[in-house]
């Protein structure tokens, strides 16, 4: 059968609606696979918090013992006797090192038996001195009586005043041999070592038999026994020069150790240095002292770690806060605005900021509470205008503020 000219230019057309509808549906999915996908972005919630303005040490410090005695004898002489090991726990007044003494024992024993020779003499010279007196006044009333001349009233008066002075010159020697056991003890005494204070023995220079030496002026040698008060520490660090006028004692402080992650320990300021340090090639800092309000119990705490110490020296309250992390150069920050569906864009967002330190900022004007701003930044592509799909909040799971 014959095709008609209508039939063919409907079969043309047939063909063509065909064409573009192929052409159509292969557009469209291209688009659909190569349309841009919203980046994934992590938001914080703008809410209340509290702010502190802190100051930090600029190189490390170190724990120190309140009180650390590195002792030596007085006196030089031969170790005779040794009480006490390294790690050992003393109380104050403890003997923990003799010297050989003999000499001076004997010296003691010495003055101890004259003492009582001068006693015993004092006794005898009183007694002589007390009837002399007695017989003085029986001789002055028998003068009175006219019984006796005045020549053996004299002699009387004048046996009873130098049988006194012989018992005041006895008394004299005795307080002679007295000061000589005082001597003596004080000779022993310097032989032995005591503890000042109670506390842990943490180094000993010699042993039984050798000779220990006193150090000499501007001669540094080894102390005997380095004794450590392990009841009171604290963290001796430098801050800067332009930090160290908003310091001041009894301010709080945190405290970190390398040797104890994950932890701080409270401190509190009890001494800044009355002078600035200056080392060359070093910037100049001042000298703060943050004791340990509380010493840790469970982990083992030693002199001589090093240490961070962080000084809040002003907080805020219930005030705007966002991590400082996400703030931007020039003080911006990246709004999240939502478009009705579970995407959003990305707006600029200039802010006024207050106080502020590593961990938060206070916000002063700029935002408001609840607003999402993109705690990612370092992500590729986040930027104002951009495209994003929110993640699980930043703040899900997140440390509490102080």
């Amino acid at each position: 059968m014959a095709t008609t000219p209508q039939g063919k230019h409907i079969s043309r057309l047939y063909k063509w609606g065909i064409f573009l509808g192929v052409v159509i549906v292969v557009i469209a999915s291209i688009g659909y696979y190569t349309r841009t996908k919203p980046l994934p972005v992590s938001l914080w919630t703008v809410e209340p918090g509290t702010v502190e303005a802190t100051v930090s040490n600029n190189r490390a410090g170190t724990v120190k013992a309140c009180r650390r005695a590195k002792m030596s004898p007085p006196a030089g002489g031969q170790i005779s006797r040794l009480t006490v090991k390294k790690g050992d726990r003393v109380v104050a007044g403890q003997v923990l090192l003799e010297l050989w003494h003999k000499d001076l024992h004997a010296q003691e024993e010495l003055a101890q038996d004259q003492f009582k020779t001068a006693s015993s003499r004092v006794k005898e010279a009183c007694a002589m001195a007390s009837v002399a007196q007695r017989d003085a006044e029986r001789s002055t009333q028998l003068r009175e009586q006219g019984f006796i001349s005045s020549q053996l009233l004299d002699r009387s008066l004048t046996d009873a005043k130098a049988r006194q002075a012989a018992c005041e010159a006895a008394k004299g020697e005795a307080e002679q041999s007295s000061a000589r056991i005082d001597v003596a003890r004080a000779g022993l005494e310097r032989m032995t070592l005591r503890a000042p204070f109670s506390g842990i023995v943490a180094d000993i220079s010699g042993e039984l038999g050798e000779y220990a030496t006193p150090s000499p002026p501007g001669i540094p040698t080894l102390p005997a026994i380095d004794l450590i008060d392990d009841s009171c520490l604290y963290v001796s660090a430098p801050i800067d020069e332009v930090d160290a006028s908003v310091v001041k004692v009894g301010q709080f402080g945190r405290i970190t150790l390398d040797a104890i992650k994950g932890k701080q320990f409270p401190g509190k300021v009890t001494r800044i240095a009355p002078y600035v340090i200056e080392l060359e090639k070093q910037a100049r800092t001042v000298e703060v002292e943050v004791e340990f309000t509380e010493l840790p119990k469970e982990e083992n705490l030693l002199v001589g770690y090093s240490a961070d110490i962080e000084i809040v020296h002003m907080v805020k309250e219930h005030v705007l806060r966002i991590p400082t992390q996400n703030l931007m150069e020039g003080k911006k920050v990246l709004l999240y605005k939502a478009d009705g569906s579970p995407d959003g864009r990305l707006e600029e967002r200039n802010v006024v900021t207050g106080l502020a330190n590593w961990q938060y900022t206070e916000i002063v004007s700029g935002l408001k509470q609840g607003d999402q701003i993109v705690a990612s930044l370092d992500r590729a592509g986040v930027k104002a205008g951009a495209k994003v799909r929110p993640e699980a909040s930043s703040q899900d799971g997140a440390k509490p503020a102080p």
